[in-house]
């Protein structure tokens, strides 16, 4: 029985692909979906006037006898089960076209992402470094909109099961309007926002919003980030807390320091929230030595650079992305690479 309280939303199964991988992420018995058929077909949020035979291979976001039916949550819970960490690469949505975006989002999906953040660009990014400032200019450029945004993730949801993450900043959310960024949000396809510049003191409102419509919520912490405070951030995040690796913006780093493997540690140990990194991971083997300590890896600079290489060839560029993200996803998931 599913509580009528409950807000849901509802997403179509892709036909599986050929490699058991593709097959397993669409599959709602192996990816930890359910298949549901509520009885008042019109409040499906966004897809009103379904017919019970049309809700066959859908999987529904929602709650049902109080479980949580959050994708990012669904995930994390395959992960464990299968002893992996989450990888979670970044790019920027309408980079370099709205119409290649969604084709380079299809192809990450395929190399093995566990989630996907999409960045809505914004005029004034304060955490973006120079790569993700560039994608954001170009997306601008290309006459992207949140609505473009929200439209594209639709499409993409008609064929992955993957959860989306939308990033971007508070201004944007809130010229959208709160309540209806995080409805339109789940409407179209969406399971999370992180927002860089939105502090814990302020981010009441969006939390709020967000746990009455089960859309999580997710929060930053930083290695400047006091226990005390990171116990907080822990409580009130939904789906994972972001740390974010070094203290400075986005962009591919060299070498890390090594407190970043202690800091982690010691936030693991008073949450039960799954800790992800992120800023500055480039290589394979970076990644592979950050899940040894986090329960995932966020990568974004490193495949926007090879974005920005490939700007002659937009089918060199789908095929190097899905390459380099396939190399990240083997070290994340413990396949051993020389990289």
């Amino acid at each position: 029985m599913i509580h009528q309280a409950a807000p849901l939303a509802i997403a179509p199964l892709a036909p599986l692909g050929t490699s058991r991988d593709r097959q397993d992420r669409l599959n709602p018995a192996v990816y930890g979906g359910d298949v549901y058929e509520p009885p008042q077909y019109e409040s499906i949020l966004g897809n009103p006037g379904l017919q019970p035979g049309e809700l066959k291979g859908y999987i529904v976001h929602g709650r049902k006898d109080g479980e949580i039916m959050n994708r990012i949550d669904q995930a994390f819970k395959r992960l464990r089960e299968e002893g992996k960490k989450a990888f979670i690469p970044y790019v920027t949505a309408g980079d370099p076209d709205m119409a290649v975006s969604k084709e380079i989002i299809g192809a990450i999906a395929d190399a093995g992402a566990d989630i996907i953040e999409i960045g809505i660009p914004f005029s004034d990014p304060l955490a973006d470094g120079p790569t993700i400032q560039r994608a954001g200019d170009r997306s601008l450029s290309g006459g992207c909109s949140v609505k473009k945004i929200m439209n594209m993730v639709k499409e993409l949801r008609g064929s992955i099961c993957v959860p989306f993450v939308f990033m971007t900043y508070f201004n944007v959310i809130l010229s959208y309007g709160i309540e209806r960024f995080v409805a339109d949000s789940l409407k179209y396809g969406a399971d999370g926002v992180i927002v860089p510049d939105l502090p814990l003191e302020e981010a009441g409102m969006l939390i709020k919003e967000g746990a009455k419509q089960d859309f999580s919520v997710i929060l930053l912490s930083a290695p400047t980030t006091p226990i005390d405070r990171f116990k907080k951030i822990a409580a009130r995040s939904r789906g994972f807390v972001y740390y974010v690796s070094l203290t400075g913006v986005t962009g591919a780093r060299k070498t890390f320091s090594d407190k970043i493997s202690d800091n982690v540690k010691k936030f693991k140990k008073v949450t039960s929230m799954p800790v992800c990194v992120g800023f500055g991971i480039s290589k394979p083997r970076h990644a592979a030595e950050m899940a040894q300590f986090a329960d995932g890896v966020i990568v974004g600079s490193a495949i926007i650079n090879v974005i920005e290489k490939n700007m002659g060839s937009k089918k060199k560029m789908i095929k190097d992305v899905g390459k380099f993200t396939k190399s990240i996803a083997r070290a994340v998931h413990g396949v051993i690479t020389e990289n």
